[in-house]
């Protein structure tokens, strides 16, 4: 399923995001950049050890990574070019500004996608694992901060969504056809 929002694509998938041809695929990573379950770890098995010892280097320099933050390294063996890390929030019913810091991975997502001069960028659904986001709530969300970002910068022609689960489908699903219908993700 895809949608236009200026000269910029969006398209919704179903599938494993290990192995999109996007010039760069986005991880659901923890602080630490180690790796870990679900995405994180399916990307670093994928991507192999030119992932970690990048991740490594980002560790040395930085300490890690903050939720809500991103930041890029080789795809490894992987298809894409690059992959940008982000760590999403674990839900704890929005006491602590979940929304925000989940809106900012895929701003700071976008915004490295667009530094790096990458034409395509591929997103799983950030924080609905182990992170307890609810998934509608981070649909909406993730949906309005890509349409936000994609008026203010035309940089980038393709940006899929890749949903691993079958629930996480059907709500994107929905938010594309309301999407048609409004001509916005935006209310």
């Amino acid at each position: 399923m895809e949608i236009y929002i200026g000269t910029t694509v969006l398209e919704l998938l179903h599938g494993d995001i290990t192995k999109s041809e996007a010039d760069g695929i986005v991880n659901a990573a923890n602080t630490s950049l180690l790796g870990g379950g679900g995405v994180d770890g399916a990307i670093h098995r994928a991507g192999g050890n030119a992932i970690m010892e990048e991740c490594l280097k980002i560790r040395a320099r930085q300490g890690g990574c903050p939720v809500g933050e991103a930041v890029i390294t080789t795809g490894g063996k992987l298809k894409a070019q690059y992959v940008i890390h982000t760590v999403g929030p674990v839900w704890d019913e929005g006491r602590h500004n979940e929304d925000e810091k989940l809106r900012n991975c895929y701003l700071h997502s976008l915004k490295l996608a667009s530094q790096y001069k990458l034409k395509s960028v591929a997103f799983p659904n950030i924080s609905t694992g182990i992170y307890r986001f609810p998934k509608w709530l981070a649909a909406e969300i993730a949906c309005t901060a890509v349409e936000a970002f994609i008026r203010g910068d035309q940089s980038l022609n393709w940006i899929h969504f890749i949903c691993f689960d079958d629930e996480n489908y059907r709500i994107y699903s929905r938010l594309f056809e309301r999407f048609k219908e409004l001509g916005s993700f935006i209310r």
